[in-house]
């Protein structure tokens, strides 16, 4: 499962930066190497930093390691139903909306972390379940054309975008 450079019309230009930010190496190693790198990452975040916004109207961290979280969900349900030739356009998600919703501040930073593994764990196991033939795929969401391999790149670098807001504005 190498990067085999991703094409403009495997996802939307949005993404670009997300796409940036990845290890460029196969799908499988780059979400393994970031599960360890994330996980670093916050344990290394002082406990009196947890519910820190850096802005009013930012979030906290909590609030952002959920919003990993919830995306990675998101994007791994997209991966899954294009897999399986599913080509019905699937919705995009307000963002604000979910982490608002999330109650992230009311739960340990412990479980978020095991959460975060949890779901990782299982994006893994989803992308290992993919052949050569599968990374192919596309499928239509949010109002464009996204590949499998695209969205396991996208998740990797997403990752790596929200460690380095938290690195700049937070700690």
């Amino acid at each position: 499962m190498k990067n085999l450079q991703l094409e403009q019309n495997e996802y939307n230009p949005y993404y670009q930066p997300y796409v940036d930010r990845t290890s460029h190496v196969d799908i499988i190693t780059g979400l393994k190497e970031n599960l360890r790198t994330v996980i670093n990452f916050y344990e290394s975040v002082p406990k009196e930093k947890h519910n820190f916004a850096y802005a009013h109207g930012k979030w906290t961290i909590k609030e952002v390691l959920l919003h990993c979280i919830d995306t990675e969900r998101v994007f791994s349900y997209r991966a899954l139903r294009i897999s399986r030739s599913d080509q019905t356009e699937m919705a995009g998600f307000d963002q604000d909306k979910y982490v608002e919703a999330s109650q992230a501040n009311r739960k340990s930073f412990e479980y978020l972390l095991d959460e975060y593994r949890t779901v990782r764990l299982s994006t893994i196991a989803l992308f290992k379940s993919f052949g050569p033939e599968d990374l192919v795929k596309t499928g239509r969401a949010s109002g464009s054309n996204i590949s499998l391999r695209a969205i396991g790149y996208i998740i990797t670098g997403h990752e790596n975008h929200h460690i380095n807001v938290l690195k700049e504005c937070y700690l």
